[in-house]
């Protein structure tokens, strides 16, 4: 897998379900913060070539201050956000040289995706020009009616499924997308949606359900959990040597 890979991240939303002083992604997750552990996802994949991790203008300052080292030793490129996560993603989108082939977005505030599902969606991409991994829907579905609270229609869920990132496609498809996104009219949603619009088929890889944004403090305390079982599982398989040298080396 050589092709060259750029990976935006966008981390400038508002934050506004989750609550508390600090956003989403400044917020610490085990010891580093929920951005970093969706960013260095990607840094250390020889076919990435830069990570650009969109932030709100107004907190560019206090970021440097915090996690300035993360950033100059890691191929990041900060990139100022906008009103809503698609302007966030274009000014990002025109950073990224014409001469990168691919380039993934990933949300954030999944910090959680496994590895192989990642390798996975790559390989898609480079193989059918466009990939994202989702994950077939499988509770009922109901229509509700917002006002009164009540159900208005059951929908089918066959065929429907449920949209994570990295969602990984050409660049000149993407940036294609972008220019004539004014064309849609309708919210946009995932970056995937503007790509379907110009007529190019995407691939499907089945996520995970570790893959999930957080979006609530449940959450939080879901991925806090899931972090530590993974860390235990390392503990309790780890082998012995009888060496602490050999041990440390093999983790």
């Amino acid at each position: 897998m050589s092709s060259h890979i750029a990976v935006i991240i966008p981390a400038a939303g508002k934050s506004s379900r989750f609550g508390g002083l600090e956003k989403k992604p400044f917020v610490m997750l085990d010891g580093r913060a929920i951005w970093q552990r969706a960013a260095e996802l990607f840094w250390t994949r020889n076919q990435v070539i830069r990570v650009y991790l969109v932030i709100p203008p107004e907190d560019r300052e206090d970021f440097r201050r915090r996690f300035g080292g993360l950033v100059a030793f890691n191929n990041i490129e900060l990139v100022d956000g906008g009103s809503e996560r698609f302007e966030s993603v274009a000014n990002a989108l025109s950073k990224i040289p014409e001469t990168v082939e691919y380039v993934a977005v990933h949300d954030a505030v999944r910090p959680l995706t496994p590895a192989p599902l990642i390798d996975s969606v790559f390989e898609a991409a480079l193989k059918y020009g466009a990939a994202m991994p989702a994950l077939p829907v499988a509770d009922t579905l109901k229509q509700v009616d917002t006002t009164k609270l009540e159900i208005t229609s059951t929908i089918p869920r066959a065929g429907l499924w449920q949209a994570q990132t990295p969602q990984v496609f050409r660049h000149a498809w993407l940036r294609e997308a972008y220019s004539q996104r004014a064309r849609l009219g309708t919210p946009i949603t995932d970056d995937a949606q503007l790509v379907e619009a110009l007529g190019h088929p995407i691939h499907v890889v089945t996520g995970s359900p570790f893959n999930f944004k957080i979006t609530t403090r449940e959450d939080m305390k879901l991925a806090e959990a899931i972090l530590k079982g993974r860390g235990q599982k390392k503990i309790e398989a780890r082998p012995s040597t009888g060496n602490p040298f050999d041990d440390e080396a093999k983790w």
